[in-house]
């Protein structure tokens, strides 16, 4: 399993010690997509990199930090293929896997510490899909998604 992972400032402490939970305690790759320092930055930028990594199928999961966890879940949720949650809690990471199948998780480093978003990405990255009884309105979703991918190609 290959994780994209990104930030922007505010989430460049948080990402640094994310990567080592990856890599020291799930043992699992990652590729960092930025930012590399506390210089300001603008989210958006950050969270297409990781959302298109994912979308590409260049990495299986992505994780993207910036102060709340919102707007990287809004930017994320415009690249095709792309199912981003913001789960600044457990058991939101939990349901937005094993109900709606999210491939992006997105976190607040304002709103969580590192103690709780380690654990945040062990549950996100360990549920499992339920995949029957859910995957009818996941195919909505993306059908919608779709559509309106056709529908601007006109």
């Amino acid at each position: 399993m290959k994780i994209a992972i990104g930030c922007d400032h505010g989430g460049y402490e948080l990402k640094e010690i994310l990567k080592k939970h990856l890599t020291e305690e799930l043992h699992l790759e990652f590729e960092d997509f930025g930012t590399y320092n506390k210089t300001r930055c603008d989210y958006p930028d950050y969270a297409f990199l990781v959302s298109h990594a994912v979308s590409t199928k260049k990495c299986d999961f992505g994780i993207m930090i910036d102060g709340a966890g919102i707007g990287s879940a809004m930017m994320a949720n415009k690249v095709p293929g792309v199912l981003a949650a913001c789960a600044n809690e457990i058991y939101t990471a939990e349901n937005s896997r094993h109900h709606n199948g999210a491939n992006v998780l997105t976190l607040g480093s304002m709103v969580v510490g590192p103690g709780v978003a380690k654990e945040i990405v062990k549950t996100f990255l360990t549920t499992k899909f339920e995949g029957e009884r859910n995957i009818k309105r996941i195919k909505t979703i993306l059908d919608v998604e779709k559509r309106l991918l056709d529908f601007r190609g006109r």
